[in-house]
């Protein structure tokens, strides 16, 4: 065909349609099922969905819609089945974190987002025993010191600027869980909390190469956009290198966020490694279980990959945490009969004269734990569908009566499967702890709930994020008292998680 100026148009319409026709053509076993909107035929629709920070919602809809098998681009299919978890995450299944997990990269591939299963494996073993129950114990004394510190904070705010007649002050509860849980992380990881609790201020030095001067950036608001802008290109991967170039400031802002974020690491890492520092150090943190980890062949972290390492800590152990406590306030403070339930476990199982417990002190208190599970339910910070994909050279597997082949991407949408009702019950869409109860809980529920995703990919820092909660909430719910002081919901949105825009309430000193 001769190519002329009048039948351009033609050719690019036509290089347009093939380029969305083919991986739908490619993809013909996936053809009869439902698809979320234009999906099928492109991965805009699912950028778009990201965009807004609503992907979850507006998958769940389509699930409500269409049933249990939803296609949400030309290669995924989210399915809302339970039995699904086992199959899509399961130990030996063989599948792969799919390309999504490219836009998590900063400064090298940490074992958050490697993709290669020989290399997990690898940063596995060299990190697997920083999260063991020894390395768990030592933690405490760290987490313990900064809720201290947090306590200290919130009764001098009660003390000092209180309502004369109510004793309550106004606060942004998220901006304070926050703080607590970056001083916290920051203290594990890092070796030293960022000092947002004592200045009640969002914070935190970066540098991004070693030998810059320091500059400081509000933490919590950069590993928000980060985990927003990196989500939405995680949905188009090939528009990871134009993304700087996209006329919307959400990516532009993103993307620094990103270099943001490793600079914090980069300069308190670089900070830690300093030989005066190692020379007196005798802290048995995350930071220091690193450098002492080793790989199969004996080899330890090189100073990018601990760095990289320590930056996964810092993202998973944050705002995970704060958006949880957050959540917790805020389904205890709207559901009438659970937070006198909570106190009056609480009192009947602390020493009074004990502000901050410890772990052990709390651990075994089950209405305690239930409130928490039930939180991590309904709310599921952890909200979409991660991604794994079937690796080239596999046989057809067959998931929920379908037929999924190599180069198919399967996820399954936890806040779907943590408010369905023919799982939950009738009641899935309420806040009910005692559903945690033994004697309620069936063995599907159980299985059901995965907050922390499901087999060898799932989070390695579960039972310190487990610790921190319990302690965190034994102590808020003990010590003072709340009123609501916003109208109407919670309001979030999703970036990589589901997280709360802000919970405005009064807080005091509790009146026994």
């Amino acid at each position: 065909m001769l190519v002329t100026l009048e039948n351009v148009p033609i050719i690019l319409v036509g290089l347009f349609v093939a380029y969305y026709l083919v991986p739908y053509v490619q993809k013909s076993h996936l053809r009869d099922i439902p698809s979320a909107g234009f999906a099928a035929f492109t991965n805009v629709w699912l950028l778009l969905q990201a965009r807004r920070g609503q992907k979850y919602l507006t998958i769940d809809e389509a699930h409500k819609k269409h049933g249990k098998l939803v296609r949400i681009s030309p290669t995924q299919v989210s399915i809302a089945d339970d039995e699904a978890i086992q199959g899509v995450y399961g130990h030996g299944n063989g599948f792969l974190k799919a390309d999504f997990y490219d836009a998590f990269v900063s400064i090298r591939r940490g074992l958050f987002n490697t993709r290669d299963r020989a290399e997990h494996s690898r940063k596995r073993k060299t990190v697997s025993h920083t999260f063991s129950a020894k390395s768990i114990g030592q933690f405490e004394q760290y987490i313990h010191g900064n809720i201290e510190e947090f306590v200290k904070q919130w009764n001098r705010l009660s003390d000092l600027q209180g309502n004369p007649k109510t004793g309550y002050v106004s606060l942004d509860a998220l901006n304070w869980f926050n703080y607590l849980a970056f001083d916290i992380i920051g203290d594990l990881a890092f070796g030293a909390p960022f000092g947002m609790l004592e200045k009640g201020q969002d914070i935190a030095e970066m540098r991004l190469d070693p030998k810059d001067p320091p500059k400081y950036v509000a933490a919590v608001e950069v590993l928000n956009r980060r985990g927003e802008v990196s989500a939405t290109l995680g949905c188009m991967p090939s528009i990871i290198p134009f993304a700087k170039y996209i006329p919307d400031r959400f990516f532009s802002e993103g993307l620094e966020a990103v270099e943001n974020l490793a600079g914090i690491a980069i300069a308190r890492v670089s900070e830690r490694l300093k030989p005066e520092v190692m020379a007196n150090n005798t802290r048995v943190d995350l930071l220091a279980r690193l450098m002492e980890g080793k790989d199969g062949n004996g080899n330890r972290l090189e100073r990018a990959e601990l760095t990289a390492e320590a930056l996964t800590q810092l993202i998973a152990g944050s705002d995970t945490t704060s958006n949880t406590a957050c959540a917790i306030l805020y389904w205890c403070m709207t559901t009438p009969h659970v937070l006198p339930k909570l106190r009056k476990a609480l009192d009947e199982a602390l020493p009074k004269d004990i502000e901050v417990p410890s772990h052990a002190m709390v651990k075994e208190i089950p209405y305690l734990q239930w409130v928490i599970w039930e939180t991590m339910r309904i709310h599921s910070t952890s909200s979409m569908g991660l991604p794994r994909e079937i690796p080239a050279g596999s046989g057809p597997v067959v998931i929920c009566g379908h037929t999924f082949k190599a180069g198919d991407v399967l996820s399954v949408p936890s806040y779907t499967i943590h408010r369905s009702k023919e799982i939950w019950g009738a009641d899935a869409e309420q806040f009910v702890p005692e559903r945690w109860s033994p004697e309620r809980l069936s063995a599907r529920q159980k299985a059901a709930f995965i907050p922390f995703s499901y087999g060898s990919r799932a989070c390695v820092g579960r039972n310190v994020a487990e610790m921190e909660l319990l302690v965190i909430c034994a102590t808020v719910f003990r010590l003072f008292e709340f009123e609501m002081h916003q109208d109407g919901p919670m309001e979030t949105r999703e970036g990589f998680l589901r997280k709360p825009l802000a919970l405005q309430v009064g807080m005091r000193r509790r009146r026994v």
